[in-house]
């Protein structure tokens, strides 16, 4: 396998991105903009990601004849979801750069092996204890206490694939609901607020990080991300430092964002790691309009094996998700000052489904941190 420290793009390069959502999408608008091309690997023929690249692939991710010809037509390899099927992974990487490096996704695939990696990077977490049954689930609920919060280790998002384990609940109910063999049960964290950490990486170990985002959910979906937090200077530095750590440990290329709690304390407010996730996010969209550099600039450039950008935040940045029928009000947000509508050119609306977004920036301009 080629490495990834031998990567190097020039304009007119593809780039080859997994998954056709608003992430392949954007990323693609990104590359497009500094002279490079891109072409999407998605099942979905409805993948808003097709309609703004020339070359695209609709196939199943275990379709290998498909898979080995997308790899001949591209230069390097990204994805915009973490939940990319190990197989396909392999084969992949057999013929072209994989960036971020497939190694990461077995450790951020699982969230029992991504609670153990960054423990042992001395990063705090909330407790947490793997369970496989009820029986586990009982023992666990003992050490952790009520109430907590039921996982399954894998493919859980917005919400999805968790439960909340409350006083009174019947943990054989609570098991047989949740509809998985393999989980993590997490001590209820009661956090002040939600921030996250879009970090940069390139292959020679440069990391870049953006302001920190205060992030604020409806329903377990992000809502609204502002920019900056409103936290000090001195944990502003702290998560930046963190994010970093991260990166580093995980010999990371492209952007990743580290999603944490603020939770307090009678020393002052500590930090403490969710998750992490591989790839571009939903937190970092106000860079798009806020900052003179994206987070999908930025992750194009680092994959590229282009010089990382110091990006300078334009002012304070509120971005405000479109979920389900408020896409209906995209004709009421472009009459907003200072107000930019990004439609994500999805199909019909439903509960949960992120449509599109809006970034909003205001006051004086001031240097990322």
């Amino acid at each position: 396998m080629t490495s990834s420290k031998q990567v190097k793009l020039k304009p007119g390069d593809t780039i080859g991105i997994l998954g056709g959502g608003q992430l392949g999408r954007m990323l693609a608008l990104a590359a497009a903009r500094l002279g490079l091309r891109a072409q999407v690997f998605s099942p979905d023929p409805d993948s808003p990601a097709f309609d703004v690249v020339q070359h695209a692939t609709c196939a199943e991710y275990a379709d290998v004849e498909a898979l080995e010809l997308f790899a001949s037509d591209v230069d390097v390899i990204t994805y915009e979801f973490e939940n990319v099927p190990a197989a396909t992974a392999m084969i992949l990487e057999a013929r072209r750069p994989v960036l971020p490096d497939t190694r990461v996704l077995a450790t951020t695939q699982d969230r029992l092996a991504e609670k153990d990696f960054v423990t042992k990077l001395g990063i705090a977490t909330a407790r947490y204890v793997d369970v496989s049954s009820a029986e586990s689930l009982t023992v666990a609920v003992a050490q952790i206490g009520r109430p907590a919060v039921l996982k399954t280790r894998r493919f859980g998002y917005d919400g999805k694939g968790q439960i909340m384990v409350r006083e009174g609940d019947d943990l054989d109910t609570v098991w047989t609901d949740l509809e998985t063999k393999s989980a993590i049960l997490e001590a209820f964290v009661p956090f002040e607020r939600e921030i996250s950490v879009i970090a940069a990486r390139s292959a020679d170990g440069h990391v870049v990080c953006f302001d920190v985002t205060e992030n604020e959910h409806r329903d377990h979906i992000l809502k609204f991300s502002t920019a900056p937090a409103r936290i000090s200077a001195a944990l502003a530095e702290q998560a930046r430092g963190i994010a970093t750590t991260i990166a580093d440990a995980l010999d990371y290329v492209g952007v990743l964002a580290v999603e944490l709690f603020v939770v307090p304390g009678t020393e002052g407010p500590r930090l403490l790691v969710n998750e992490i996730a591989p790839r571009v996010h939903n937190s970092g969209h106000w860079t798009l309009d806020g900052a003179s550099v994206s987070q999908f600039e930025q992750h194009i450039r680092a994959i590229a094996g282009w010089p990382l950008a110091s990006p300078v935040r334009h002012g304070e940045v509120t971005m405000t998700n479109l979920i389900g029928d408020d896409i209906d009000s995209y004709g009421n947000w472009l009459t907003v000052p200072g107000a930019t509508v990004h439609l994500y050119g999805k199909g019909a609306a439903r509960p949960g489904r992120k449509m599109g977004h809006v970034t909003e920036v205001k006051s004086a301009p001031k240097s990322a941190k």
